[in-house]
Formats: C-alpha cells, structure tokens, sequence
C-alpha cells in the first residue's frame, strides 16, 4: 500500500504543478487583456483546487503509513539532527497544508468576487504563492532540502 501511495502522491504531483501553471496563465490572461471570467475559467479554477485537495488527501494518508516520518515523531530529538527527516517529518507538509489553504482561499474569493478583474487578480495572486510554496516543497532530485526521483 505504501509504494502504492507513494506513486499516486508522485504522479499527481504533476497534474497539480500542471493545473496550476495552467490556471496562473489563464488568470494572467485574463487580468491583462481584460476577458470574461468565462464558465471555462470558473472551472479551472474549481479543477485547480479540486487536484490539489485530492494530493492533499494522498499525502496526509501517505504521511500516517510513511516509515520516515514514523521514525521522526518516534525518535524526534535526534531525527531532527538530519535535515532529510526533517524535512518529511514537519517541513514538506506545513509547507503542502499552508499551500492548499492558499489555494482554497483564492479559489472560494474568486468566485465570490463581483468582477471578472477582480477574480483573475485573486486566482492570480493566491495561485502563484502556492505555486512557489509548492515547488520549493517539493523534494526534487536536485533539492538541497531533500532530494526524490521526478516519478517514484
């Protein structure tokens, strides 16, 4: 089970980055060339916030089966002394959690904003900090925090 969510977690790692690059254009877009927050928008917008909370659902539950992060909150004093511990153990997923939470809040004030501007300023805003939120969280294969292959 634990390979298993450890693959999925990596696997939607990408529909996540994807959407919300795709999502931060759109609102560029639209913000600049002043265009309609148009039903196709509205559901990006939902989709965005909808990968990201099931990511978020792979992770907490990948978390609680995860060996490492075991070890850490067994061991915490001295798996605080390895960064790489660290790093799984209390780093990545206040990080992840302080990210979904930027995504949720700009996801449920832009769709009740009464302007089409004002709704791409805030899906533009709230998504770009989660998006660096996001990319420094995650453990790249050449991370200095912690390093994992692309796809595990």
């Amino acid at each position: 089970m634990y390979q298993t969510l450890t693959f999925l977690h990596s696997l939607f790692r990408w529909l996540v980055l994807l959407s919300l690059v795709y999502s931060i254009f759109k609102a560029c877009k639209g913000y600049f060339l002043n265009l309609e927050f148009s039903k196709t928008v509205d559901s990006l917008r939902h989709w965005t916030a909808t990968v990201a909370h099931v990511q978020l659902v792979l992770g907490i539950i990948l978390y609680s089966k995860s060996p490492t992060v075991k070890y850490f909150w067994k061991n915490f004093n001295e798996a605080k002394a390895s960064f790489e511990i660290l790093f799984f153990g209390l780093i990545h997923i206040a990080l992840m959690l302080f990210s979904i939470v930027l995504i949720t809040i700009g996801s449920a004030l832009a769709k009740r904003k009464s302007t089409d501007k004002e709704k791409f300023a805030i899906m533009l805003i709230y998504f770009s900090i989660a998006l660096i939120i996001i990319l420094l969280a995650i453990p790249w294969p050449l991370s200095p925090l912690a390093q994992r292959p692309y796809i595990r």
